[in-house]
């Protein structure tokens, strides 16, 4: 008897928009009473006091608990620059395995030299309850996930397809704001594209959900799309777009960006697995500005 083809799962999705940073957290599970995965969460900080809250991990958390989920793993795209993870906080009230892509120990490596970090802080990925390697497959409850790694933005970015639904952080936004930028440290254009290409291989009704949305023309806020609208509309790399045209556009648009409000902050914390730094002899811990380095 012949084996039965696979069937494509369809998890269910919840996200949770925060204006502050302009970043998405995922909840994805199958419905009420089931396991779930928490991705890239969001730690409320204000550059101007140094203060930290968590209204936005708090919205998760009362999510997570209305619906009777159990939180088995708090995932991360990659160590972001833009935001700080919540995934201790969430760890603490939820459970859960704290995971990101096994490359965060080359992130790791390079802001430890940049940031002068304490001879303690180990370059190792230890910080993360689990390092995921490209191909590695997981099980969120009944869900089966799969890691694939898209690097180009950083050396460490992963995407995660649960099913018919793909996660790919920083790697691709909305098909009319495009992709992300390539400028910071181990970051690189020519392998960036070939990671939106690999993401953009995969079937055309693969869902596709985003880590940032940043619209343009006041449209509202969107964060799910399609590799078919990818395909056709993204703004950087739709169909016959080539390599050497996207890395001209994207070389040229990132000599023009500003560093993200929060980069320094946020990086510190994030390849930390959102671990606040080791506390001085005052009781305090802080974050290091360096500067004229980035």
């Amino acid at each position: 008897m012949s084996a039965a083809s696979p069937q494509i799962t369809t998890p269910q999705v919840e996200g949770f928009f925060d204006k502050a940073t302009w970043t998405v957290t995922y909840v994805v599970h199958q419905g009420p009473g089931s396991a779930c995965a928490i991705i890239d969460s969001v730690l409320d900080y204000d550059p101007k006091s140094g203060r930290t809250r968590t209204t936005s991990a708090d919205k998760v958390i009362e999510f997570v608990k209305t619906h009777q989920l159990s939180v088995e793993w708090i995932l991360e795209t990659h160590a972001h620059a833009d935001h700080l993870s919540a995934a201790p906080y969430l760890k603490k009230h939820l459970g859960g395995q704290i995971a990101i892509g096994d490359q965060i120990t080359r992130v790791q490596k390079v802001f430890k030299g940049v940031f002068n970090l304490e001879a303690q802080f180990k370059s190792d990925g230890s910080q993360f309850d689990r390092l995921l390697a490209d191909g590695q497959s997981f099980a969120v409850g009944s869900l089966s996930a799969k890691v694939m790694s898209v690097p180009g933005h950083t050396p460490a970015c992963v995407a995660y397809q649960f099913g018919d639904a793909v996660f790919v952080g920083d790697t691709l936004f909305m098909p009319d704001v495009g992709t992300a930028r390539c400028d910071f440290p181990g970051g690189d254009a020519q392998t960036l594209y070939a990671s939106t290409r690999k993401i953009l291989s995969l079937p055309p009704q693969t869902r596709l959900f985003m880590c940032h949305d940043y619209p343009p023309n006041d449209r509202p806020i969107a964060f799910e799309t399609t590799v078919a609208e990818q395909r056709e509309k993204n703004i950087h790399v739709h169909d016959g777009i080539s390599q050497a045209q996207f890395v001209q556009m994207r070389t040229q648009r990132d000599a023009t960006l500003d560093m993200p409000v929060l980069i320094l902050p946020a990086v510190q914390i994030n390849i930390r697995a959102g671990q606040m730094p080791p506390k001085e002899s005052n009781g305090t811990a802080y974050v290091k500005i360096p500067l004229d380095a980035l």
